[in-house]
């Protein structure tokens, strides 16, 4: 291209440059415009306080501080609290999710992106030659065409369809954040009903293995009574069945506290081959958890935190759908430098522009806009279906583990009034066979109602324990939503563990 060539190229350029931009300024203005419902939350029914809650339980002071991030520490066991650390670190569930919401994390990033204008560069270097007999020749046959383009391409968000997808994006990526938690709570919760699971079996053992030694103890009397004449061979042997099953009866419960090891080994992140609880026996009876009110179980609960974002991002993409029915804008521009040689490459005469827009209607589509508008409405009110069943199974949960605690509590006191008025007729049942009063068959009666009340004691105890792990699960576990995440930006991490 000549100076002259270039001058009359650049002449005529700056008008519709100038025209171009006018245009896009007016697209700009209406990207104002923003389609779709806005989102408002469904209401759902809650009811003004708890139908459990006993009027004579006491909320413990300051409330707030009962069941905050750490919950299990209430429990006031420190082995409990060393197991329960080692699942934010070692947990391979808990990573998994924590990976998933790192890729929602990214995909509002990626949804981000579409704010901005998109640049590429193709840089060629060509060497021609051609025919010396094609049609319409020119003196020149061979040539270099060195180019340098900077392509410009940018689609204006008019109907606001970027903006509701980065909205429906960072919707989901707080709905995955919610559900880390959730996974997060249900491994926690796991642990530690496997832990008392694992105590309750302790303290069953202790219960049996005494029992064991007492029935050894009243074969040896059965025995040295026979071997005296004053017992029979019939309670001899009915002594000595007693004893044989209640050892079964112990060594059976080893199976079942293995079991309870090896699933906190996996919780934890560690081979079962290679982990062990030492036995202890003691349980102690749960601490009062306060439940707070209805209204605070929405904000607490990170799977209704969950299902409510992912209401909003179902709206959200409503807005992404009706914006198929407006004109879809496009600006475009290219510039850089073509030339023949690396001198000339980079002068002026070697510049080369240009800008333009478009705008894009679908005219017949054969109804599969109003078919997406349709689907991504199912997909909304599917959500919100979701979001009331979640919060009506919360109030369910809350209200079951309310109720569990009440009357286990007032169970425990009429077990433990069992068990001393079976101990009490157990002492009595023996105290007559020793006299010659009865036979031995009264004092085994006594020692299976004694044996039985017992092991109900403890296994009441366990339930009350299992109650309140799954009452603080039920209500969150101190957790609240506003600790959800709001900027996902590449330098913001993982939500923080408790």
């Amino acid at each position: 291209m000549s100076s002259t060539q270039a001058e009359n190229f650049r002449k005529p350029a700056f008008p519709r440059i100038f025209a171009a931009f006018a245009l896009g300024s007016s697209i700009a203005i209406l990207s104002a415009c923003l389609s779709g419902p806005r989102y408002s939350r469904a209401p759902v029914p809650t009811p003004p306080e708890y139908k459990e809650v006993p009027a004579d339980w006491k909320t413990a002071q300051p409330s707030d501080q009962i069941a905050r991030g750490t919950w299990w520490e209430i429990f006031r066991d420190s082995q409990l609290n060393n197991l329960e650390e080692k699942i934010n670190v070692s947990n391979q569930n808990l990573k998994a999710a924590q990976a998933q919401f790192l890729q929602a994390r990214a995909q509002v990033r990626s949804s981000r992106a579409d704010y901005y204008p998109t640049l590429t560069v193709d840089p060629s270097a060509t060497r021609i030659r051609q025919s010396k007999n094609r049609p319409l020749k020119s003196s020149t046959t061979d040539y270099t065409d060195l180019i340098l383009p900077l392509d410009v391409s940018y689609e204006p968000d008019v109907w606001g369809r970027v903006r509701r997808s980065v909205e429906a994006s960072r919707e989901n990526a707080q709905a995955s954040a919610a559900d880390l938690e959730s996974v997060s709570l249900s491994l926690h919760a796991e642990l530690a009903l496997d832990y008392f699971e694992l105590r309750s079996l302790d303290a069953e053992s202790r219960l049996l293995d005494s029992t064991v030694e007492d029935f050894a103890k009243a074969l040896q009397l059965t025995q040295n009574r026979y071997q005296g004449g004053i017992a029979s061979a019939v309670d001899v042997a009915q002594a000595q069945t007693q004893l044989e099953t209640t050892r079964a009866q112990a060594i059976d419960l080893h199976v079942q506290r293995a079991q309870n090891e090896h699933a906190i080994a996996t919780l934890i992140g560690e081979p079962a081959s290679t982990f062990s609880l030492a036995v202890s026996p003691t349980l102690d009876p749960p601490p009062v958890i306060p439940p707070g009110i209805p209204s605070q179980l929405l904000e607490r609960r990170p799977d209704i935190a969950a299902a409510e974002r992912r209401m909003a991002a179902a709206n959200a993409e409503i807005g992404v759908a009706r914006t198929a029915y407006y004109p879809l804008f496009n600006l475009t521009g290219s510039g850089g430098f073509e030339g023949t040689t690396l001198a000339n490459w980079f002068s002026g005469p070697s510049i080369l522009a240009s800008v333009g827009a478009s705008a894009a209607v679908t005219v017949f589509d054969g109804g599969r806009r109003r078919a997406l508008n349709e689907q991504a409405q199912a997909v909304y009110d599917q959500n919100v279906a979701n979001y009331r069943q979640t919060v009506l199974n919360a109030f369910q949960e809350v209200e079951d583990n309310l109720f569990a605690l009440r009357i286990l509590q007032d169970e425990a006191k009429t077990e433990d009034a069992a068990v001393d008025a079976s101990q009490h007729s157990l002492q009595l049942s023996t105290n007559r066979y020793k006299g010659g009063v009865s036979n031995y068959l009264e004092v085994i009666t006594a020692q299976n109602l004694a044996l039985g009340d017992q092991r109900a004691a403890v296994d009441i105890l366990r339930r009350r324990v299992a109650a309140a792990v799954l009452l603080i699960k039920a209500l969150g576990g101190g957790w609240n939503a506003s600790q959800l995440p709001t900027s996902f930006s590449s330098a913001s991490t993982v939500p923080p563990q408790p």
